[in-house]
């Protein structure tokens, strides 16, 4: 498995993470439940198979499963937390300096560990107004507090439009960004990843496999596609291509 440094934090991070999702999803169309017996087996051995594989970069989120796929995730890391880069989630909606706080500490407690390399907001699109709440309503300083204690190492965001993510590139205490970028949704490449890498941060990408939008679509468009190549694989090749995403 590759490795490379996650920008700025100096952490050593496989190229292909782990994404929490699937632990916290029901997808009755795909018969995939992870609170059951059965799903929750499949979720720990994928979890395992992926920290056997050399993947180290796990990244859960509350949200996913009202807190099942931290808990899942966090099965795995009491005997395994060494192995692991934990980035989680934290909403930033409505929350104050204490409410951000008492959010990781459910975290902690779900991941049964007591620190976590990386806590981002977990977002989509940003105004200005909602920019100015977080770095200075109260959520960015719960997060600056609990890396005082040691309870977290960096902080990050989330971003499923990156250019309204550029306005955060001034805060220095933000050092990972995770941007919506994949071989359909190219927009990251034109502005963010240039001043991101010019920042010097972490870039992580979410919605690498398109959702399996692209999939989908040539399934009807193009079906010989699939057949003379692995889609899955073309999308992650393409995001893996680019130096500017760790």
């Amino acid at each position: 498995m590759k490795q490379t440094k996650l920008g700025r934090t100096g952490l050593t991070v496989s190229r292909i993470a782990l994404g929490g999702y699937p632990f916290g999803g029901l997808n009755k169309a795909h018969d995939w439940d992870p609170w059951s017996a059965e799903g929750r087996k499949t979720a720990i051995s994928t979890i395992n198979h992926a920290l056997d594989s050399g993947i180290n970069y796990i990244a859960p989120a509350p949200g996913y499963g009202q807190g099942n796929s931290e808990q899942l995730i966090g099965e795995v890391m009491r005997p395994r937390r060494s192995e692991a880069v934990l980035a989680t989630k934290v909403r930033w909606e409505g929350m104050s300096k204490q409410a951000t706080i008492d959010s990781v500490h459910e975290s902690l407690r779900r991941l049964q560990t007591d620190h976590l390399d990386i806590v981002q907001f977990h977002g989509g699109m940003y105004t200005a107004e909602q920019h100015r709440h977080i770095v200075k309503g109260g959520p960015l300083d719960g997060l600056l507090e609990l890396k005082r204690q040691g309870r977290i190492g960096f902080i990050g965001i989330t971003a499923e439009e990156p250019w309204t993510a550029i306005q955060f590139l001034s805060h220095p205490a933000i050092d990972v960004y995770q941007i919506a970028y994949n071989f359909i949704y190219q927009h990251g490449a034109k502005y963010f990843l240039i001043e991101g890498q010019k920042a010097g941060v972490g870039i992580v990408t979410m919605r690498t496999m398109t959702s399996g939008i692209f999939q989908r679509a040539a399934r009807y468009l193009a079906p010989e596609w699939q057949q003379a190549h692995d889609l899955y694989q073309v999308c992650l090749e393409f995001v893996l291509s680019d130096s500017r995403v760790h």
